[in-house]
């Protein structure tokens, strides 16, 4: 059965500017990141920021044109199509923006702002068609009908973010790209719209790529999770495994410095976090991308960079240190 989403050795970045010492060229963001989707499946993707979880969602999506490697789509590369081809197949996949606000024009009312992928996509839909669509969109998303005349600016944040939802999953798609969809709301507020994508998921069949700092939310919402630090993947696993026990020193200094709800047990791991700065992107570290920081790394992890390799079943990580348990 041939995977909704392949990614092979995917390599993304933006254009830098020269200057009176340096050349115009590409600063590299997302490196070599492979990783498989099925449909109805969710991957988590967690790092720090600044790690290139946004820029590889976006890469995925072709918003911006990779650097090298393929993007898979039922199959079909994405980068050997015609921008005309490439445009007809976008409405197989949506994204979420962090921002709902500023992902909202100001000028449109809701109904036209959640309508205007058909318009895109489905130019053949009447303006009664259209208004049906939208409603019927925000009804999903927990919104009444009456949401289609109002305009952004009588929204709070988490009715936002539902209308930026309504917007994405409009035209049916086969894949969400949630783009730290709840990293701006309340805490109350973000259970309800991660828990509102998982419904949307069981009702309408969708695979999401959902892109978060929050281990927390990604251990709810994911069936798989790929750990990114500088650009790179450094561990990838079922969530099950992942949280009973994660392979990779970056990834257990991030499950480290998850706040405790208890105060007490969190009074004593004050100053637990990651040590460090993430090096320069500009000038990546030959080595493992985490040798700088991390308290096991001898001189081959800054000297040779570790391959992904499989430390279980369906459980991968880029160390020196991690064996095999096969």
């Amino acid at each position: 059965m041939t995977p909704l989403l392949q990614v092979r050795h995917l390599n993304a970045g933006y254009p830098v500017a020269g200057g009176f010492f340096s050349r115009a060229g590409t600063l590299p963001v997302v490196r070599d990141v492979s990783f498989t989707l099925q449909a109805g499946r969710t991957l988590g993707v967690v790092g720090e920021s600044g790690c290139g979880k946004s820029t590889l969602g976006r890469a995925i999506l072709h918003l911006i044109p990779p650097i090298s490697g393929e993007v898979l789509w039922q199959g079909q590369d994405l980068g050997a199509l015609s921008p005309e081809a490439l445009r007809r197949r976008r409405s197989e996949f949506q994204i979420i923006f962090q921002d709902a606000f500023a992902a909202l024009d100001p000028r449109m009312t809701l109904g036209r702002i959640v309508s205007q992928p058909l318009v895109t996509f489905e130019p053949g839909l009447t303006r009664g068609d259209l208004h049906e669509r939208a409603v019927e969109a925000l009804r999903l998303v927990g919104l009444s009908p009456d949401f289609a005349a109002r305009y952004p600016h009588e929204l709070s944040g988490g009715q936002a973010q539902r209308v930026g939802i309504a917007r994405a999953i409009v035209g049916r798609p086969s894949l969400v790209v949630c783009d730290e969809p709840v990293s701006a709301l309340d805490v109350s507020i973000q259970a309800q719209v991660v828990n509102l994508l998982m419904d949307l998921q069981d009702r309408l069949g969708l695979a999401l790529i959902f892109i978060s700092h929050n281990l927390s939310v990604v251990r709810h919402i994911s069936h798989d999770v790929m750990v990114m630090c500088l650009g790179r993947t450094v561990e990838v696993a079922p969530r099950d495994d992942f949280y009973a026990g994660p392979r990779h020193p970056y990834s257990r200094a991030l499950m480290d410095a998850v706040p405790e709800p208890d105060p007490l047990r969190e009074r004593g791991r004050l100053g637990l976090s990651l040590p460090g700065e993430l090096p320069s992107a500009l000038v990546p570290p030959p080595g493992c991308v985490f040798a700088s920081r991390c308290p096991r790394a001898e001189a081959r992890c800054r000297g040779e960079r570790p391959e992904l390799r499989e430390v279980a079943a369906g459980h991968l990580a880029a160390c020196h240190f991690e064996e095999s348990d096969r």
